[in-house]
This record gives C-alpha cells, structure tokens and sequence, in this order.
C-alpha cells in the first residue's frame, strides 16, 4: 500500500485533505474554484490552470485580502496551448477536465516553506513511500540568461529526506512554468511517482510514461515574460502549486491507470447501465475499453463547462465542446451500439462524482442534460450516414494513395457535422490520413460563398502585403481614424488609389476603386459594425463646380489602414490631395443608435432569460440590428415582451453612454465588464459604459458603488445618451443553431414606423371582430394579406396572428353554417326538380354556393329516382363563375349519354368547359348570366342523345 491507513482513501477525503493540511498547518484560506469559462479575461479558452484567477496579483496589478490561499480549480485543458484532447482515452492520465489542487503563497513564502510542506504532506500524511518519489528541478537556460535553480535543488536536499539520486535537472520544456506567450512565469521543482511493480522506474521521469507521472509541480513565479519576449523580474515572488487530483488518486489508492478509481466509478457503471456493454475492464487494446475512457471524460467535461455557462455552439469555446460531444457520441455508437442519446443520461452520476467540492452542478443538472441531449440527437440523425460515408472514402483510400480528399472530409463536417478531428481520429484508426490543406480550403471556398460577396467588391476589399509595404515607403503607417469618434469633418490626404490589383497615382473614371487616407472620420466595417458611407471632396467651401467629389459606398479596414470603396461622382482626385471626409450623418446616427441598443439588449436578455445567454455574434447596420447568444430554450413571449420592455425603459431613462480607451489588463478587471470570446482586443481597449464614467470604473474596477448598466469591450461608435435611440422594437426571433438563437430588432424611425404599422392593424383587426358575419370573411381574407406584407414587430405580429386565428375560427365556423344551409336549400329544390321531372334525365339550377352543395342535391335526386340521369348547375355570383356536375347511370351511358360530354356542352355555352368520366363529371363556366342557355344546351343534347 501507498499509505499508512489499510483501506485507500476516496478521491473526496483526498480532496478535503489537502485543503485541511494547508489551512490548518499553514494558514491558507481556502478559496472557491472560478468558472471555467473565465468571464474576467476574454482571451482565454478555458480555465486551464489554478493560477487563472490569480494573474493580477502575480503581475502586482491586483491584491486579494489573505496571502495565502488553497483552493481546487476546475480546468479545462481542450484547445489553445494546452490542449489534452488528443490524448485521452489513448492513455491513462490525460483529460479534458480535471481538478488542479493547489497552495499558493503571495509574496509570502517561497521555496523552503513550499518544499518542505509539500514533502511532509505526501510522505508523513499520506504515507506515501519516498523511495518511489522523484524530483525534477531546472537546469537554466543560457539563451534566457537563466541560471540553474540550485536553490531549489540544494532546499530539496537540506529540507527533505529524499534520496539524492532521485533529483534531475531538465530544461526550460519541463521545469521552467509558463502560462502563454506572456505573463508570470518562473522556474519549477516537479513531483514524481514511481508505480512500476519492482520501482525501477527513475529513468522513466518526464518520459511520458503510464508508470512513471507527475503527480505535484511547484512554481516559483519570480519573473514576467513582456509580449517582445524578454524576462523581467517580478516586483514581488509567488508560489503557485498545481496537483492533478486524478493523479494523486490514482497513487493513492494505488492503482495503475486514472480510470481505476472512485473518481469514474459512478460514470462507468451508468455508461454499463445504459448501454448493457460489458463492464470496463481497463485494456489499451479494447475498443470498448477505450469508449468508457473517452465517454467518461467528455461527459465531465461538457457537464462542468456547461454548468459555468459554455454551451455547444458553432464557434469559439462552443465548437471545442460540440467537438467533444460529437466524439462522445461516435464513440458510444460506433463501441458501445448506443443507438439513443447516452451522454444526456450520464450527468447525474456526473453529479454523483463531483458534487460534493461543486455543488453548482446540481443545480443546473435538468437544464445541462436537456442541452446536450438535443446536440446528441441533432447529430444522431446523421452519424450512420455519415459513418457509411466515411467507409466508403477510407476504402477507396486504402485502395489507392492512403489519403481521405479535402473535398470529402469537408463534406463530412458540412453535411454531416464531423468535426475535422473527429475525421482525423478515425483515419488515424483505420491507418490513413486527411488531405488537411484540401479540407481548408474547400472550408474556405464555402466561407466566401456564404459572405455572398460579388468579385468586384472583393477586388476592393483588402490589401495584399506587398501593397499596404508600398503605402508605407509612401509616408506614414495607417490611417489615423480616431475622428470616427468626434463626429465631425476632417481633412484626409490621399496615400494611394487601389484599383483590385495595383496601386495607382490618380482615381480612374467610371471604375471601384478603394481611396487610402492618412486620415478619416468614416468608420470601417469592424466588429460587427458596418462600414460608413458619404463623400470625399477637395475643398471645404460648398458642392461648388470645381470641387472633385468621390462617393464612398462602403468603408473597410486593410491592417492599418482605411480603404474608402467607391467611385468617381465628379472632378479629379490624385495621390497628395487632400479631402474633406464627410460621413452620411444620418445613415450614421442611425448605426449608432442601433449599436447603443445592441448593448442594451445584451443586458436584457441577460436580465430576463439568465446569465447564460452569452453573446455569440452580431450585426449593426442602418436600418436594422442582429444578436446572436446563447440560450437554452426559445424565450416566450411574455419573456419577449419583458426583453422589449426593459430596452425602452432603458431608453427612457436617458443615460449617458461613456467611452474610454483602457489598458486591457485594467479593463479585464472591472466589475462586470462582458467582451466576445474569440475577439482580439488591443491593448489599449476601447470601452463603452452605459449608466456611468468609464474613469470612475478604472479608478476602483471591483467596486459596486457605480453600477453601470452596461460594460463591454468594444470598438464601435455609439450615441451619447441612450434617449438619443428614441425606440426599439424586436422584428423577429428565430433559432440559429442548436444552442444558438438571434434577435432582430430595429430602432428609431424604422421602430416607430414598424410599432405604429403593427397598432394600425391591431385596431383593424378590433373593427373586424364587430363586422356582421356576411362581410367577416372577405375582411379576414383582406387583412390576412395585409399581416403578411406589412413591416411589424414580433409582438405586434404575434399578437395579431393570435387575433387573426380566432377571426379565422369565426371565419369557419360562419362558412360551415353557410354551406349547411346551402346544403338544405339544394337538397329542397332538389327534391322538387325530382317532382316536377318523370323523365329519363333531371336537369336544373338550384340555389347553391358552391360544388358541394350541388352534389348534395345530385344525392337527394338519386336516392330518390337512381335511374335518371342528372345534370345540375348553380351561380356563384362574388366568383363571377357557374359550376356544373352531372352523374349518368350505365343504361344511359351504354345509349351514348356520358357525363363528361354532356357538362362540356353545357359549359361551352356559358363560357367555360370541362369534362370527366362517362359516369361522374364537372365543368365550369366563366358568364353567369347564361346559365339558362347552358340549361337549354344540355337538355337538347340529352335528348338527343337518348332519343
């Protein structure tokens, strides 16, 4: 055994044990995991360390009250630099989701206390024996300039009693600790274990070994890395340690593989459950075996994720849990013959796991499992086929070059939504490879053809390299565009012309072209926004004759620089001249108002449908605003019509909206703030506050003193005051992909125009409800053409289709009474027709409304007198039309007399035609007022037919 007890210790005690030896040793306050969607920096995928939510302490920007801290933080290692995805399943001890216990010390103590508790943790309290303990410590770096940490090296042995054979020195790879590109970093003394049966395992440390792992890694954060890359030391040093709770598990409780301990238990036995596959036996070589491992971990992760606020989606964080989800599912299809969604029915045992240290799960369990079923079952509708399809390309690839087309493997994530690792993993299962550039490039052929963009606006859209190298030996290095903000003219001079393929010296006549200025008050297509529109003129006095005039008709962004798109009105325009840039204000006060009510929307949807609905996408143009976010049902309408409410109330309250540029670090902490994921934002950061002043948040960015309605990261340009909007009215609310919904929505003029459309026919619909039932349906039929074409919001438009069913019901329930009474008049004059003729055929016109109630008659004729042959026509004076139907008996057919002859002859003579089967036919006719000639036509016929 690994420890002094006999029976192992579960993975809870474990857990609670680590935070008790820290706070009760050594005076650490125990602190709450943070999400891991980390909302406090935009740029991160995933919490993926413990050290996340520290960062601003490390870097001296930020303080928290205790110096001493002790915590288990759940991480998400699935995408960016530290992405475990690939490994899972495949061994024993990688995940996608794992715990990170860790202690931490904020210019407290460092290397000695560190060591020195950490040893005495693993071997005095949990026995652990220190002949199978390593320690790796680093070796230095010349090219960094770094030392050796022979400090840490000499406290292991002062310290401890650890056998000194068992220190090694590695380089920066495995002993130097960096959490990105830039930021806190510093060297560090890695913890092995050694599980090899016979404990030869030494010469195994940092060889990615299934016997010989990482168990505990202490960071001794001393020195920040600037983004040009250099080190610089730290104004005070840290501790960061980070132990895989899996891991330590596993040790002990003394098992060989991650997988083996109580942490899976739960899992297992409902994926066993539920599947009615053999138990897991814990093989590398079983296909089964390795589905328990992949299903178990994604579920956990996808079931945290989820629970902090992350939902599958079609980008972002959202593709990385939709990847992993849909590997799941292909896992349990393809190993375990799970036919129905399985991943769903796993999350209480999920729950059973992990909710004892995170109780948050519990709480959002329903919703989590109602979520992931639908992404289960969405891809279930096409995993057979894609599976087939997938067969059918390895077969051929096999039999030919080894390798899957680009064209196929995007057909796959097209149509039948693998995602492309998804297709690797399995290639790499069947020993042949993607054509990967192939796959990008049709992906990138499907994205142009979706912007829907024509070849000569492309042509004008960007610059490539070599052009935007040629405009800076020109002078400058972009366009100065900061007068987008001021909202007023500037004068621009012209730094080159671009014509779709070179740069050119003047602006050529009846061509698009884009204008470069040095500097501009028109805003470029960016983050959402669209571009601005108006003109370019060569002098500031007037529209006079002389003057050059260029209409811009769409404004983009090349890296640095501004590209004005459009043509030549009038004039001559050539590099060096300078030109007034004048937006048009309205188009522009209108993009405005729709981007302030975009942000005002944000924070409503949020208010009324729940944190969760993170904001996925969006558009802000002239006439109208599009949100994409999160949700994980479609809202109802009352939620739709609190959603409305809460953006005019906003509106009318007036609050300023305030606009500042900040440093992102500052800007990352201030309480509140929202930003999109996948977004790179610069550094400085513009950001927009609605309801208070952007520096009274940067002076004190935890404070709840100023409760802003609104603070977001954002580039745009807004109104000043949210009156300035005037109105919002919601336009449509759709589904957009599972887990994703959109909003569109107008403001201003366009929301007027559309509220006052939608009150007009509300009142209509009011004056139809009163109308005498003869002219209820002519009314209905109108104003049902009238919903459809007109321009109303979605509540206005619901709220009348609700009004306009019950009128239909109305409607109905009128018509039916009417033909009825139709019925029984044909069927009265019927029966008198029968009276009043004895002969071998029954012709006459009877009062009816339409084809039914003449047959109605035809009925009452033949049950009466079933040997005449029966001809019937009426008027139906609103249609301008005559409808005629006639029934023949087989003696009279068999003498010559056939229906569908004899209604032509009587439709051809009151305008119309017609015909049928000998025995049953109908016609019509297009003069009413010559249905007694068409009587006359079909008794002459019938009697001479018959004669």
């Amino acid at each position: 055994m690994n420890q002094t007890s006999t029976t192992p210790m579960t993975a809870a005690a474990i857990r609670q044990s680590f935070m008790d030896f820290f706070q009760n040793k050594a005076g650490h306050t125990v602190v709450p995991s943070a999400p891991v969607v980390p909302h406090d920096d935009p740029t991160l995928l995933f919490t993926n360390a413990g050290m996340n939510q520290f960062k601003d302490v490390f870097l001296g920007t930020g303080t928290r009250p205790w110096n001493r801290a002790v915590d288990t933080q759940k991480c998400i290692r699935a995408g960016g630099k530290h992405n475990d995805l690939e490994d899972v399943g495949r061994d024993t001890w990688h995940h996608t989701f794992f715990e990170m216990l860790g202690n931490w010390s904020f210019g407290d103590y460092f290397k000695a206390e560190a060591i020195e508790w950490a040893w005495q943790l693993l071997t005095e309290v949990w026995g652990l024996p220190k002949d199978r303990l390593y320690v790796s410590v680093f070796a230095g770096d010349e090219s960094e300039g770094l030392e050796a940490d022979t400090e840490a090296e000499k406290l292991w042995l002062e310290r401890t009693d650890i056998d000194p054979t068992h220190i090694s020195r590695w380089g920066k790879k495995d002993n130097f600790w960096e959490m990105g590109a830039s930021g806190p970093c510093g060297p560090c003394s890695e913890i092995h274990f050694d599980s090899t049966p016979d404990g030869s395992g030494g010469p195994l440390v940092n060889l990615d070994h299934a016997d010989v792992i990482e168990v505990w890694n202490l960071v001794f954060i001393q020195f920040n890395r600037r983004e040009d890359g250099t080190l610089v030391p730290l104004p005070a040093q840290h501790v960061d340690t980070g132990m895989g709770l899996e891991r330590i598990v596993r040790v002990l409780q003394d098992k060989r593989s991650n997988y083996d301990t109580d942490l899976w238990a739960p899992i297992f036995e409902a994926i066993r459950t539920n599947t009615g596959a053999a138990a897991y036996a814990g093989s590398m070589d079983s296909t089964v075996d390795m589905a328990y491992r992949v299903i178990a971990d994604h579920i956990r992760c996808l079931v945290v994720a989820m629970t902090d606020g992350a939902v599958p989606g079609p980008d972002g964080r959202g593709y990385v849990l939709r990847r992993i989800l849909r590997r799941g599912v292909r896992m349990a299809r393809q190993a375990l013959g799970a036919e129905q969604p399985l991943l769903c029915t796993l999350v209480p045992a999920v729950v059973e796991s992990l909710g004892v240290a995170f109780p948050e799960l519990a709480k959002s369990s329903d919703d989590v499992a109602s979520i992931i079923k639908r992404e289960e079952e969405a891809f279930l509708n096409t995993l057979d086929r894609g599976l087939a399809l997938f067969a059918d390309a390895a077969a051929n690839a096999k039999g030919g070059d080894g390798c899957i087309s680009g064209e196929q493997a995007f057909l796959l994530h097209d149509t039948f939504g693998f995602p492309i690792d998804l297709t690797v993993q399995m290639a790499e299962e069947n020993d042949i490879t993607i054509d990967r550039d192939g796959y990008e490039a049709a992906m990138e052929s499907a994205r142009e053809k979706s912007r829907g963009e024509d070849v000569s606006t492309d042509l004008v859209r960007t610059l490539p390299p070599e052009m935007i190298a040629a405009l800076e030996q020109l002078g400058g290095h972009g366009t100065d565009d900061d007068p987008k903000y001021e909202r007023s003219i500037c004068v621009g001079n012209i730094r080159g012309v671009w014509n779709g393929k070179d740069l050119v010296d003047h602006v050529p006549t009846g061509q698009r072209v884009a204008v470069v200025l040095d500097r501009t008050t028109f805003y470029a297509e960016q983050g959402g926004q669209v571009g601005d529109t108006g003109r370019l003129i060569t002098e500031a006095e007037g529209d006079t004759p002389g003057n050059a005039i260029f209409t811009v008709e769409n404004t983009t962004r090349s890296g640095q620089w501004v590209l004005h798109i459009g043509h030549l009105k009038s004039g001559e325009l050539r590099i060096g001249d300078a030109v007034d840039t004048r937006v048009d204000t309205t188009r522009h006060s209108s993009i405005e108002s729709n981007h302030t009510a975009t942000h005002l929307l944000n924070n409503a949807l949020r208010g009324v449908l729940g944190e969760h609905c993170d904001q996925r996408g969006s558009l802000v143009a002239a006439d109208r605003l599009r949100f994409d976010y999160a949700a994980h049902d479609s809202p109802t309408t009352e939620q739709l019509v609190s959603i409305e409410n809460a953006v005019r109330a906003d509106i009318d309250a007036g609050l300023a909206v305030d606009a500042a540029e900040l440093a992102l670090d500052v800007a990352q902490t201030i309480n509140g703030v929202r930003a999109i994921f996948g977004e790179r934002y610069p550094d400085p950061v513009r950001v927009v506050c609605v309801g208070a002043a952007v520096s009274d948040l940067a002076a004190n960015p935890q404070a709840d003193t100023w409760c802003p309605l609104s603070t977001e990261f954002c580039g745009g340009t807004h109104t000043g005051n949210t009156g300035e909007i005037g109105d919002f009215v919601i336009m449509q609310e759709s589904s957009l992909a599972a887990g994703i919904r959109r909003v569109m929505a107008a403001t201003g003029a366009e929301a007027a125009k559309a509220r006052q459309a939608g009150e007009v026919i509300l009142d209509r619909l009011n004056a139809i409800a009163s109308l005498d039932p003869a002219e209820l349906p002519d009314a209905v039929d109108l104003i049902t053409r009238d919903i459809a074409a007109a321009d109303l919001g979605l509540l206005h438009r619901r709220a009348a289709e609700h009004a306009l069913t019950s009128l239909r019901d109305m409607t109905k329930k009128l018509r039916k009474a009417a033909a009825g009474e139709s019925r029984d008049i044909a069927v009265t004059q019927a029966q008198a027709l029968v009276d009043a003729n004895t002969g071998d055929f029954i012709i006459g016109e009877l009062a009816a409304n339409d084809r039914d109630a003449l047959l109605a008659g035809m009925d009452a004729i033949r049950g009466v007198n079933p040997d005449a042959a029966c001809l019937l026509a009426c008027t139906v004076e609103d249609a301008g039309k005559v409808i005629i139907v006639a029934r023949v008996p087989k003696p009279h057919i068999a003498s010559g007399l056939k229906a569908g002859d004899w209604v032509r002859v009587a439709a051809q003579a009151c305008g119309g035609g017609g015909g049928g089967r000998p025995d049953a036919a109908q016609a019509g006719g297009k003069q009413p007022e010559k249905l007694p000639d068409a009587l006359a036509a079909a008794t002459a016929y019938a009697q001479e037919t018959l004669a």
